[in-house]
């Protein structure tokens, strides 16, 4: 099981902040990729500048997945 939450605009955009998925991902990329299958506003997660994390630590769509983690998906923040 991967516990996914969503942050922000993503958050607002899904009309949901978290969930838990099962199944085998590879990779955060592999599961963003999931996720981007269901269409219309799952479409947010293509945009530029995505961040993501694993286990509370920032990474790149490239890192790895095992059972058992927790990751969130989140815009790019800017200050002023």
């Amino acid at each position: 099981m991967i516990r996914v939450q969503y942050f922000a605009r993503y958050r607002e955009a899904l009309g949901l902040d978290s969930e838990e998925l099962s199944g085998s991902f590879a990779s955060l990329d592999e599961l963003r990729l999931h996720l981007l299958a269901r269409g219309g506003a799952w479409e947010v997660l293509a945009e530029r500048g995505l961040m993501c994390a694993r286990n509370e630590e920032l990474c790149a769509l490239s890192e790895p997945l095992v059972d058992g983690d927790s990751v969130a998906f989140f815009p790019t923040v800017t200050g002023g």
